[in-house]
């Protein structure tokens, strides 16, 4: 079985950070889903998911992006994704991945993000 683990923390500005690390694949999908699962019923939607550390992500894996985020968005959150390494980002980018959520270059970036968004 892939390696992949899923670390939940909460910065100062009241967004959550996922850091993702390993093989996202169809066996290991469901500590994604139980990670986004857990931040939704706590009301928590300002989400990031920084992959610095995720060395693999499959179709399987991008759908729980797909499954989660309208209904993030329909509380007003959204999914922010950064630090991709050239080929994580390849994946997300073949797919169409970069015109359906931001995804920068560092986690400070996407929170800069959810900032401006809540200052218009």
């Amino acid at each position: 079985m892939s390696d992949f683990k899923v670390m939940v923390r909460e910065r100062n500005d009241n967004i959550h950070t996922l850091e993702l690390k390993g093989y996202l694949d169809a066996h290991t999908t469901p500590v994604l889903e139980d990670a986004f699962q857990k931040l939704l019923s706590e009301k928590k939607y300002r989400i990031i998911v920084n992959c610095k550390d995720l060395s693999y992500i499959s179709s399987a894996g991008l759908g729980v992006f797909m499954a989660f985020i309208e209904d993030v968005r329909a509380e007003e959150g959204d999914i922010k994704m950064s630090d991709m390494t050239p080929k994580v980002f390849n994946i997300f980018d073949l797919l169409g991945f970069p015109m359906l959520y931001d995804i920068v270059k560092t986690e400070d970036e996407a929170a800069k993000k959810f900032a401006e968004k809540s200052v218009r």
